[in-house]
């Protein structure tokens, strides 16, 4: 039985497997997967230039919308090793 409108089975390709703990290759001189922004939603500045929750100071914030992936990605690998971003802070 069909129910209009309804769109027709098709077989689901197989994923392609590759061996656990494996990790996916990317190539040379690729900028890692990223989200769009480390912002938490723990926005604060209150005692410095510098973000609580996300570890971006006000300046690189404020511009994030217009920066290039290369800028960004230069900010992400200074947050990730101060230990940003923060939740709960």
């Amino acid at each position: 039985m069909r129910l209009a409108g309804a769109l027709p089975q098709r077989p689901v390709a197989a994923l392609p497997q590759r061996p656990v703990g494996a990790l996916p290759q990317r190539p040379v001189g690729a900028l890692p997967q990223r989200p769009d922004t480390p912002c938490v939603a723990v926005c604060s500045t209150t005692f410095d230039d510098i973000c609580r929750g996300c570890g971006r100071t006000v300046v690189e914030v404020a511009h994030w919308v217009s920066m290039t992936a290369e800028q960004k990605e230069v900010v992400w690998q200074r947050i990730l090793a101060q230990g940003y971003p923060r939740r709960n802070t």
